[in-house]
């Protein structure tokens, strides 16, 4: 059984594992970090159910690519 049928798909498969590692090693000098961070609290109208005050907490992150020094 050969691994290779053709010799161009020998070395089309080695630039495309060539390119996969230099895409990967390039993602390298970047990381993620936090960008913004919300926190919400409070309470809500009367629920018609038991005339109680619902409340609210609501956390929310987002993020961002950052370079490296």
């Amino acid at each position: 059984m050969r691994l290779f049928h053709n010799e161009w798909e020998k070395w089309a498969i080695i630039i495309i594992v060539i390119v996969l590692i230099l895409i990967g090693l390039s993602g390298c000098s970047y990381n993620m970090v936090p960008h913004e961070t919300k926190i919400e609290y409070g309470t809500t109208a009367t629920d018609s159910k038991n005339d109680k005050l619902q409340e609210k907490r609501f956390i929310t992150q987002s993020w961002r690519w950052s370079k490296h020094d």
